[in-house]
């Protein structure tokens, strides 16, 4: 798993040598990216709990490689517009504050995730505490709120793209979840959603 984010992570922190630092629009994309995946590392290293499977060298490749071309990409193309005009809505202090909800919100539903399992359990559980009550994927939703942040800081095309690929890919596979919980478990709750509350 650190073949997919370490790559990612060293690009970010790289743009912090590459490209000046004078620009808080640039800055804070940098930024964001960067402890976007150094979370994710710690939490290979610290948090995670896998089974048995692993992922295949080539689809680790691929994947790693898509993360390293997507922060470098959306770390280029916002040094590319500076000098041009400031966006006349401002949305880069909300998008730091989805960020920071994105983010810490993750993170804690990784450690809720992690807690359901002990090194020798290789059991299945069903996920009670925080949003799980609600939706069966909830670090599905603050992953999509990180991303939701970054974009309102760049507010630029790319990351617009990459975030709606974001939530088509997770929307897909917290369904697939939902649909794995329910097959396993007759005593799954009927009126937990797959990602968005209520709705979805």
């Amino acid at each position: 798993m650190l073949v997919f984010y370490v790559p990612a992570l060293l690009s970010g922190v790289a743009s912090f040598v590459l490209y000046s630092n004078h620009d808080p629009r640039l800055f804070l994309v940098k930024a964001a990216l960067t402890i976007h995946f150094f979370k994710r590392t710690i939490e290979v290293l610290f948090v995670h709990r896998y089974s048995a499977s692993g992922v295949v060298l080539d689809s680790a490749i691929l994947i790693s490689c898509s993360y390293f071309s997507a922060t470098s990409s959306m770390i280029y193309g916002q040094y590319l517009t500076q000098g041009f005009p400031e966006p006349k809505v401002d949305l880069k202090y909300p998008g730091v504050l989805l960020f920071l909800v994105g983010i810490i919100g993750n993170l804690y539903h990784h450690l809720v995730l992690a807690s359901l399992r002990t090194k020798s359990d290789k059991e299945y559980k069903i996920p009670r505490d925080g949003l799980f009550g609600l939706v069966i994927c909830p670090h599905y939703l603050f992953e999509v709120l990180g991303f939701i942040g970054i974009f309102f800081i760049s507010q630029t095309l790319y990351p617009l793209c990459f975030t709606l690929g974001t939530i088509v890919y997770l929307m897909g596979r917290s369904y697939a979840t939902r649909r794995w919980y329910i097959s396993k478990f007759e005593d799954f709750p009927k009126d937990v959603k797959a990602l968005v509350p209520y709705v979805f």
